[in-house]
């Protein structure tokens, strides 16, 4: 491909941009449209690992170092050079851009999503030139394209005022070991609207917890996921929402305030299930694990196990007997979440207790019979 000079580009866009129908949309239009269109993030590649709109394709103009040039120029000499620079960088990638959209639209459509998606949907970090310009080559080649005005940042600020939002939620708690997770996909599979925020923090709450679990999102991503289930799930107030009670921190992240303090002050559903049947649960979800794992998630929470508990457990596991060491550790988690779970104001008023005599997804049955209004 001949290469185009940068200011020919750059004028030719322009004016390209000011006459064709390229829309931007709010925010909130942005989110209806991208529940059935291909969502690009045309923003570098590190921009993107660190966060991005959940389910977004990277798709970007400048690798870092590219951005970083573009940046450098744009505040050492001038607007109009960096513009220049970043279209002489630009102008090389066209065709393979075009491929490769290309070739996105066709694996959309061996899965059956949409036959040819017309419509292909565009952000930067600030719905600026990065985005201009490829909204540009897009459609100039045929395609719909819509831009999200203000940007990714204008994402950050939905996601950050949805948190603020009255959610109505119902809080499903129980011991460790209570198989909490499982009792809400069976409720999700029931027609529920429940969000699984362990998964989606990749992480089940404990020492443990990341054990046999993806890494961790970022903080940035995690609250980006959060309001993504939160729009889908949220369809009037009146709508209550199950959630697994938690403490605020999960592994490395942390939920939002506002949402940490909405289900402090939720209606809570208690399972009780007896000591052994949960350490037997415990025992056939964690007793896979390596011992060496193990071990170490036991010297992470030493300081507040206590130093002959902690020697205690690990002994039991160089010993090979798990299910004694997890009686060491089940006993700790269980005065550990009594002591959350009264952490609450008006707690009597809150909580409604469900005898079960086992570890079972259908359990979802006794939530449903005693679930608080």
């Amino acid at each position: 491909m001949p290469r185009i000079p940068g200011h020919f580009l750059f004028t030719s866009c322009k004016r390209y941009i000011c006459k064709v129908g390229i829309e931007r949309l709010a925010i909130k239009d942005f989110l209806l449209k991208a529940r059935n269109h291909l969502v690009l993030d045309v923003r570098s590649p590190g921009e993107y690992q660190h966060a991005h709109f959940p389910g977004a394709i990277s798709f970007p103009l400048f690798s870092d170092e590219e951005r970083k040039i573009v940046g450098t120029t744009y505040k050492q000499q001038s607007r109009e050079q960096a513009i220049k620079i970043g279209l002489d960088i630009f102008a090389p990638k066209m065709r393979k851009m075009i491929e490769e959209i290309e070739a996105k639209v066709v694996d959309i459509s061996k899965n059956g999503n949409e036959s040819r998606p017309s419509t292909l949907l565009v952000y930067c970090w600030r719905g600026g030139m990065r985005s201009a310009a490829i909204a540009w080559l897009l459609d100039l080649y045929g395609f719909k394209i819509h831009t999200l005005a203000g940007g990714y940042k204008a994402y950050r600020n939905e996601v950050l005022q949805t948190f603020e939002q009255p959610f109505h939620f119902k809080v499903l708690g129980g011991y460790t070991g209570s198989g909490k997770t499982e009792v809400l996909k069976q409720m999700q599979a029931n027609h529920a609207l429940v969000i699984d925020l362990e998964g989606l923090a990749s992480h089940k709450g404990s020492a443990f917890g990341s054990l046999h679990m993806p890494p961790q999102p970022t903080q940035e991503m995690f609250e980006n996921l959060l309001a993504q289930e939160l729009w889908k799930k949220y369809p009037s107030q009146e709508s209550p929402i199950w959630v697994e009670d938690e403490s605020q921190r999960i592994g490395n992240l942390n939920l939002p305030g506002s949402i940490w303090n909405n289900m402090r002050t939720s209606p809570v559903v208690f399972l009780q299930i007896p000591f052994e049947q949960r350490l037997d649960y415990i025992v056939r979800e964690y007793g896979v694990c390596d011992t060496d794992q193990l071990s170490s998630a036991v010297v992470r929470i030493s300081k507040r196990l206590g130093g002959l508990e902690t020697k205690n457990a690990l002994e039991k596991l160089q010993q090979q007997d798990k299910k004694e060491a997890f009686r060491i550790l089940l006993h700790y988690y269980d005065k550990l979440y009594v002591k959350g779970l009264h952490n609450r104001e008006h707690l009597p008023a809150l909580i409604t207790y469900v005898d079960c005599d086992t570890v079972n997804a259908a359990n979802s049955n006794h939530i449903i019979k005693y679930e608080p209004a």
